[in-house]
């Protein structure tokens, strides 16, 4: 057998065809899982997010239209102005600010061309997780820190959301979120997750200085008051504030009793 592809060879030469070159076989390419596919999804109790208000998640409630509203009036200026993050907090405790900034996030879901980050820094009483009923949430503190990777901290929810809640309150919550460790943990999920909108769940502003302790992190804050318990004075006190290191995208004014069928069809 030797012999004859030897002779082969030498007919082929001798006629002058030219040798064929070995085809290079092709190569297998292992693809591995981006970090966002790698992110545990995010499993939440449906008795907690009944309790939690959370009618953008359902859909069931008409009420999700206002945070319809207000998701494509965020998205508009944010987009216009090349935004990324926006933190929302409010004057006082009882506000609603953490079911506005998740009713917010899961409305943004639907927009399926975003993907929205949803972090809990309210540090001293963090509440994301229990109101989506998440019995062993991650502690943040280590994250911020630098001590633990987004992929233990965040939970994936569908296609273009995740989420980042907290276990447990930190003692020195707003020399944390001012750290140079903290600034590098956020901007670190725009570089590794490369989100459209990153929310950031702030503490109320007159209780702490939490909120001007990040507000360098930001590029814009939602303001929720409470009707009917939120005074004038203390949104205008927290609007002079806000305005001095960021931008007021606006007030949203939760609780309040009228009806949204009035202006439905």
């Amino acid at each position: 057998m030797e012999h004859i592809q030897t002779a082969l060879k030498m007919a082929k030469q001798q006629l002058g065809f030219a040798p064929v070159a070995e085809q290079p076989k092709p190569r297998l390419e292992v693809v591995k899982p981006g970090l966002w596919d790698r992110l545990s999804l995010l499993r939440s109790n449906a008795d907690a997010l009944e309790r939690g208000r959370l009618v953008s998640l359902s859909r069931s409630d008409n009420s999700h239209v206002a945070f319809d509203m207000m998701r494509t009036r965020v998205l508009q200026l944010m987009r216009a102005n090349n935004w990324t993050t926006v933190a929302i907090t409010s004057p006082t405790a009882g506000c609603g600010k953490t079911t506005v900034s998740l009713n917010l996030t899961f409305s943004l879901a639907n927009q399926r061309d975003c993907r929205t980050l949803l972090v809990d820094l309210d540090l001293r009483k963090p509440q994301i997780a229990k109101t989506l009923g998440i019995h062993t949430p991650p502690r943040l503190e280590n994250f911020l820190k630098g001590q633990s990777e987004i992929e233990d901290v965040f939970l994936r929810h569908g296609e273009n959301v995740a989420i980042a809640p907290n276990s447990s309150n930190v003692r020195l919550a707003a020399e944390l979120l001012q750290s140079a460790e903290a600034a590098k943990a956020l901007k670190g999920l725009k570089q590794k997750l490369e989100p459209d909108i990153i929310i950031l769940d702030l503490p109320p502003m007159l209780s702490t200085d939490d909120v001007m302790a990040v507000l360098p992190n930001v590029d814009c804050v939602i303001l929720v008051a409470a009707a009917e318990a939120t005074t004038r004075s203390e949104i205008d006190l927290c609007e002079l504030e806000l305005s001095q290191k960021s931008k007021v995208l606006g007030v949203v004014l939760n609780k309040c009793r009228y009806s949204p069928e009035k202006y439905g069809y």
